[in-house]
């Protein structure tokens, strides 16, 4: 029998689909590319993170014992500040009763601000060596400390030993403590310290060229005097003894502000101050000291020596504003007229400004975004474990439930058969490679049926083919273009019986397929059933992979929410609905692209229950290729998306609405939405850990993510009988399957929040999947 039935005029659809598809995918790229750009951009932000805590681009490595016999004699015999004339190398020491106080390997939040009150308190400047990738973290207080008078110096950026590495590595760290400086204070320096350098006559054969090149670009090299070694936490009495110079001569003295617990140093500093001033001691900065020598030379008449150790009218790259990077000495910077205490300091302009602010900005945001993404990650972490838990748990005794036997209770039913006839609805759509099996397979059910074909528009000749078939219990319903849900629709208001069963027309069901799925029917209560959906199509990678998504993630939630009755989905390729139910909610809503999940929300807010027949087996075609399947899974998530919006209320409701609003609901959006948007963040983190922190403390957590996740997947595979040999394909599933659905997920996730539309779309069809014993 043949049924033409007219458009209802909604949403009609263009008549070539190929077009609107090829537009509708145009369209999405942007959104695709937004997707890729977000995630880009944070793992850009654990990078950068990374870097900033050397976790990045650390080389641990450090020189000891190496001869020096190319370093000249009179550099190892010389005072500790080192500067370079036209390629001449002079030292020069401090003055008699002069300390200079140097710290390094600062700033912190916790130490620095207490060595600085110190200070203040006893009204003297000091000088700060400072590592870039300290100071992009630690801006104000850098700030704070430029304020009150003191000087700063670089002591690199990731604090590695420069003799190991190129002299591209070299100018680098240079140039971006230097960027970091103007970012944090708007000012740059001349004064350079080399991590793991003490006094001038430890300068070795290595170590000698990196201060040249140093000293080539206009740097002034410090070195230290008196160690007080307070970095082995000695007491305090033990680092004022150490820091104390002999004779009454000057020094350039070495403290810490970071590097760990700084307590004893700071209660060292205050003693140390007042001790040296009653000596007779005075207190300045590097170039304070620089200073006071070049006016002796004066007074002496001696000549005038290069201020602030520089040579005159050459400065280090990233000195001066609008410094290109090229790690050469050129332009005019203006120095800081504050006081000598300060005079290496340069006014940071330009581009060197600009740069160091972008810096300092990107740097809080890392510093903000991966703490509170690592908090919320074991967040996420501890809720899929804990999602894993509920599923065995309740996937077991869902499973003990419905095949119990013998027990209390006694053999489970849901009551007396159901044998009276169905409706079996196929919406097709250029189906004519799988018509055919889909209609055979429903001939060989065990269940009187009614089969209603609506063809939608079908360009081939789908409508044909099952007409030819001469199935006397099939009637083929024509219909323009309009769409899935309109298809169900029409199908429904033609159908026979009081229970409608749906179906795609690419399924093929068992023989007792229709016969399970309606007897949850015999319950009065319940208005929906899901039956078992499983790939045809498995004997490929991708099939493969689908057919573990589907037992694992489809099959064994549903028996989860089926105990907690708040079922979010049935599947569009076995369902089965009362008739009247089905037009109580106003039928399958064109106003989103995942009808199914529309419509079962909407039963559950009419106060329909809607439960999971696992018995109840069909074989649907799969997607088989990385393009239809995003193209499917795109759909899905956007369309449950806007499911989940339209249902909103249900979340204020009362009674059974209100029920899903308040369990399934918040359910399906942590699981099915929230957790899948971050977990390519956890990959991201493990990938990190594994090259950056700790690979094998990594790659066991990994492991144990896997073994939990095989567990869950090999009891959903042992519920469903189905062959463990799939599950070999698990890993690489996590490792490239599991990205591709997350970037799907997080592409709807953008598409939603840009008010994008989709349109329906339709998948090739190979029509593989024939009858359910050939599917191994």
């Amino acid at each position: 029998m043949t049924t033409t039935t007219p458009s209802r005029g909604r949403r009609r659809a263009p008549s070539k689909m190929e077009r609107a598809a090829g537009k509708a995918a145009a369209l999405q790229k942007p959104r695709v590319i937004l997707a890729l750009l977000l995630l880009l951009g944070l793992t850009s932000v654990m990078l950068l993170d990374g870097y900033l805590r050397s976790e990045i681009g650390n080389d641990s490595r450090v020189r000891d014992g190496a001869a020096y016999g190319k370093v000249p004699e009179k550099i190892l015999d010389g005072g500790p500040i080192l500067t370079f004339n036209n390629g001449t190398a002079k030292t020069q020491s401090v003055p008699k009763k002069t300390i200079v106080l140097t710290f390094d390997d600062g700033p912190t939040g916790e130490w620095t601000p207490q060595v600085l009150k110190v200070l203040e308190e006893n009204d003297i400047e000091a000088t700060f060596f400072m590592v870039g990738s300290m100071v992009s973290r630690y801006p104000s207080v850098v700030r704070n400390l430029v304020d009150q008078g003191n000087e700063v110096g670089i002591h690199t950026f990731t604090h590695v030993d420069l003799s190991y590495q190129s002299t591209a590595r070299l100018k680098r760290e240079l140039l971006q403590t230097q960027l970091a400086l103007a970012g944090a204070a708007g000012v740059t320096t001349t004064l350079f310290r080399a991590p793991y350098s003490s006094e001038i006559n430890a300068v070795d054969n290595y170590s000698w060229p990196v201060y040249q090149e140093i000293g080539g670009l206009g740097y002034t090299s410090v070195f230290v005097n008196t160690d007080s070694d307070d970095w082995k936490k000695p007491g305090v009495s033990k680092i004022v003894q150490w820091a104390t110079p002999k004779k009454n001569k000057g020094a350039i003295v070495l403290m810490h502000d970071a590097g760990g617990d700084r307590s004893q140093t700071v209660k060292a500093l205050d003693t140390y101050i007042k001790k040296m001033k009653a000596k007779g001691y005075t207190f300045t900065t590097v170039s304070g000291a620089q200073a006071k020598l070049n006016q002796a030379a004066r007074a002496s008449g001696a000549g005038q020596a290069a201020g602030a150790g520089q040579q005159a009218g050459q400065q280090p790259p990233g000195a001066t504003g609008g410094t290109s990077g090229s790690g050469t000495a050129s332009g005019s910077g203006t120095a800081v007229k504050i006081n000598t205490a300060q005079a290496a300091h340069r006014t940071a302009t330009g581009t060197t400004l600009y740069e160091g602010k972008a810096l300092i900005w990107a740097v809080a945001v890392a510093e903000w975004v991966v703490p509170a993404l690592s908090w919320f990650l074991v967040v996420v972490g501890v809720a899929v474990m804990g999602r894993f838990g509920m599923m065995l748990i309740l996937a077991r005794r869902h499973y003990r439930q419905r095949n119990r036997k013998r027990g209390r209770g006694g053999k489970f039913s849901w009551g007396p058969t159901v044998t009276r006839p169905v409706t079996v609805i196929v919406p097709a759509y250029n189906e004519k490679e799988c018509i055919a099996n889909t209609l055979k397979s429903l001939a060989k059910s065990t269940h009187p049926i009614e089969i209603i074909v609506v063809d939608d528009g079908s360009e081939d000749n789908t409508s044909e083919i099952a007409e030819s078939l001469g199935m006397p219990n099939v009637r083929v319903i024509r219909q323009e273009n309009a769409g899935k849900p309109a298809a169900l629709n029409n199908g429904v208001r033609n159908a026979s019986y009081d229970i409608v069963v749906m179906m795609d027309g690419d399924t093929v069901f068992e023989p007792d397929a229709v016969h399970q799925l309606v007897q949850p029917f015999a319950d009065p209560e319940i208005g929906a059933v899901a039956g078992n959906a499983k790939v045809g199509n498995r004997n490929t990678v991708i099939g493969a992979w689908q057919h573990i998504e589907y037992v694992m993630g489809f099959n064994l939630d549903r028996r989860m929410y089926d105990l907690l009755r708040c079922m979010p989905t049935i599947p569009g390729a076995i369902g089965a609905f009362r008739r009247d139910a089905v037009l109580e909610v106003g039928g399958m809503s064109e106003d989103t692209l995942a009808e199914d999940t529309d419509i079962t929300i909407a039963m559950h807010r009419a106060g329909w229950r809607v439960v999971y027949q696992e018995h109840a087996k069909a074989w649907t075609e799969a997607p088989g290729s990385l393009k239809q399947l995003w193209s499917q899974r795109y759909r899905w998530s956007y369309g449950t998306m806007q499911a989940l919006w339209k249902h909103r209320k249900s979340l204020t409701d009362k009674g059974p609405s209100g029920r899903f609003g308040r369990v399934g609901m918040p359910l399906v959006v942590l699981f099915q939405i929230v957790t899948p948007v971050f977990a390519p963040l956890i990959d991201v983190f493990t990938v990190y850990s594994m090259i950056f922190v700790d690979f094998q403390a990594a790659l066991l957590a990994w492991l144990a993510v896997l073994a939990v996740q095989l567990v869950c997947a090999a009891y959903a595979f042992r519920l469903d009988r189905e062959k463990y040999r799939y599950l070999a394909m698990l890993p690489l599933q996590q490792l490239a399957y599991r990205q591709m659905m997350y970037l799907v997920l997080i592409h709807s996730c953008v598409t939603a929040l840009t008010g994008g539309r989709l349109r329906w779309q339709k998948l090739k069809r190979t029509g593989e999947v024939g009858t359910p014993a050939g599917v191994s």
